[in-house]
């Protein structure tokens, strides 16, 4: 079973599925030929027999790799460079998926760089998520591995033994040269696909993140994140259908050795909204082209029952199971596939989805009248099921409650398409639901609001807080210089921060069911600390916002990743890795503090803001 951290691993990918290799050059994680398929690498929930592939400098027998002594991504892409300084010279190992139409395929080339350095590749395929042993064999001089649909073709130059399931290779090279491995997916009833060529493979993944990264718009001081940020979020996209995943991985925990760990390897309509929101005040207006056509997709024949996540295809059931053979990352069982939230009642996502279709509409992108027609289908079911209890943003596990963030973004709903309806662009009861946004409004203001303590809280009639609410001003539900609105904000920081002041996103319980109906606490969640730096922006404390968002920027690893949430007592990254949600809000963050606007400003603008970064 590994030692190493979540943020020891990097994310290399084609808009496909995606890998995650190690500081040590092992890749513990790579689901084929989706990122919601089965995994091939499952070591990174289990153990080494579990499938992954040791590549570095030799080691003694049954030992992973050093770490390697250097790494960085090659420039503004995804391809990853790992360097070791050995006794006897060094030697560098690149890493990337070209993003290609095709099969999926790794290549991995190992350069030597001075001297001359014993070297051994050691892959152990496996197909269902390491429960599968596959039947290996030599065709033609290509080895391949066959398990029922799967198989898996590795090309080399050089000969590898194939022992006890092993795939290995020891071999030495020297300053100058490069030894190459070639991994395909492929259908096992489909012939063998072609033998790619390495390095023209890299060039045209080199020349892909050259131009991708070219279209963007941000010019601020902090782009160096924002890119790699943006450059994660495009990872996560699913390209043959616009689907984005909320990460590549599933049951990394949000609290070591616990329960608290699900399978988000699905998108999720808030954060794949949200991300469109990031991608789009960034330049990127074909990303969110393709994700409205997906929706659109996905949504299609039965809009009035929304889910709040789907398959990257558009599948609506994803069942949960465990896995009882993954022992789970650092013991934290059980290793769940699927996520039984897909059946939750969440409102706010009728707000997120519609905000992002306007915030589309307000780039420029071109008119869709099937997007309007579904927007008004959504604010019909909503008006009917806006005064419903739900489960609200966080997918508790407990009780239906009134959450206020959920009506929050019910009135947002709302909002923006009176503001569709008043440009003339599409026809409704415009009257009635303008009644229907103050009445919205004045119950949340009524039932959701603690006068004692000056604080919007987490359900009607509760006294605890909730991170969620932090977003009241910047959906323009109230303006920033509200006092309702300043005394949250100041309330959630005073009872939600840890010491170390990240933000939770509500109280935990330690052993007993807390609100979310689980036992366990977690870590500080990224994304509601981020949210806490815009926050005290717009209130006017900028310089304390801006401190905040670069204690989060330290959080990130050496290749400037984040996972879900940062465990404030061990000091490390928890939960499903890289998390889309926590970059986005990055981005978000990043773009509000370089612009002047952030000032109290007045209500109904919320993050109705320039498309174009500054």
């Amino acid at each position: 079973m590994t030692n190493h951290r979540i943020e020891d691993y990097a994310l290399i990918g084609d808009m496909r599925t995606a890998a995650l290799v190690c500081r040590d050059g092992t890749i513990d994680w790579l689901c084929l030929p989706r990122f919601d398929s089965p995994a091939v690498f499952a070591g990174l929930l289990g153990n080494d027999e579990h499938g992954g592939w040791q590549l570095g400098p030799s080691s003694l027998p049954g030992r992973r790799p050093a770490d390697a002594t250097r790494r960085s991504y090659r420039g503004d892409s995804l391809i990853l460079e790992s360097e070791w300084d050995t006794a006897h010279g060094t030697v560098r190992v690149t890493d990337f998926m070209p993003p290609q139409a095709g099969t999926p395929q790794l290549i991995r080339i190992v350069e030597g760089v001075t001297g001359a350095v014993r070297m051994r590749s050691d892959l152990r395929m496996r197909f269902g998520y390491g429960q599968i042993v596959p039947w290996i064999r030599v065709d033609s001089g290509r080895t391949v591995a066959v398990a029922g649909p799967d198989s898996l073709w590795l090309d080399s130059t050089l000969t590898s033994q194939n022992a006890a399931a092993r795939t290995s290779t020891d071999f030495t090279v020297k300053a100058g040269e490069k030894v190459a491995f070639s991994l395909v997916w492929r259908s096992s009833h489909d012939g063998p696909p072609e033998v790619s060529v390495p390095n023209d493979a890299l060039e045209a993944t080199e020349d892909f993140w050259r131009s991708w990264v070219g279209r963007c718009t941000y010019r601020g001081p902090y782009r160096d994140a924002v890119v790699r940020s943006l450059i994660t979020l495009k990872a996560l996209t699913y390209a043959p259908t616009g689907g984005i995943v909320a990460a590549p991985t599933t049951s990394l925990p949000e609290d070591i050795g616990g329960v608290r760990n699900w399978d988000y390897r699905y998108t999720w309509l808030r954060d794949a909204a949200i991300t469109l929101s990031a991608l789009l005040r960034t330049g990127y207006r074909d990303e969110a082209r393709a994700w409205r056509e997906w929706l659109l997709r996905a949504v299609a024949g039965d809009p009035d029952n929304l889910q709040i996540m789907y398959g990257i295809g558009g599948e609506r059931t994803l069942p949960e199971t465990q896995l009882p053979w993954l022992p789970g990352y650092e013991g934290s069982a059980p290793v769940r596939v699927g996520n039984a939230a897909a059946g939750q009642l969440q409102l706010d996502v009728y707000g997120e989805v519609v905000e992002a279709l306007h915030l589309a509409h307000q780039s420029g992108l071109d008119r869709h009248d099937s997007a309007h027609r579904l927007q008004l289908r959504l604010i019909d079911t909503l008006e009917r099921r806006w005064c419903e209890p739900d489960e609200g943003i966080w997918e508790v596990r407990g009780p239906r409650r009134h959450f206020v963030h959920s009506k929050v973004m019910a009135w947002t709903a709302i909002d923006r398409t009176i503001q569709l309806l008043e440009g003339g662009e599409i026809d409704g009861p415009l009257t009635r639901w303008r009644q229907l946004r103050a009445a919205i409004h004045r119950e949340v203001c009524e039932r959701g609001f603690d006068p004692e303590r000056h604080t919007f809280t987490q359900y009607y009639g509760s006294k605890e807080l909730d991170a969620s609410v932090l977003l009241i001003p910047q959906v323009g539900f109230l303006p920033p210089d509200d006092k309702r609105v300043i005394g949250t904000i100041e309330a959630v920081q005073r009872e939600l921060c840890t010491p170390d002041g990240f933000l939770l996103r509500y109280p935990t319980d330690g052993a007993r069911k807390g609100v979310d109906g689980l036992p366990g606490d977690e870590g500080a969640f990224l994304a509601c600390s981020f949210w806490l730096a815009d926050g005290l922006a717009m209130i006017g404390r900028v310089d304390e916002a801006r401190r905040l968002f670069e204690k989060l920027l330290a959080l990130r690893n050496d290749i400037g990743l984040l996972a879900e949430e940062w465990d404030p007592r061990l000091k490390r990254q928890v939960g499903n890795y890289p998390q889309a949600f926590s970059h986005l809000t990055l981005v978000g963050t990043a773009l509000r503090l370089g612009d002047l606007s952030v000032l109290p400003r007045p209500c109904g603008a919320g993050v109705r803001e320039q498309v174009v970064a500054s």
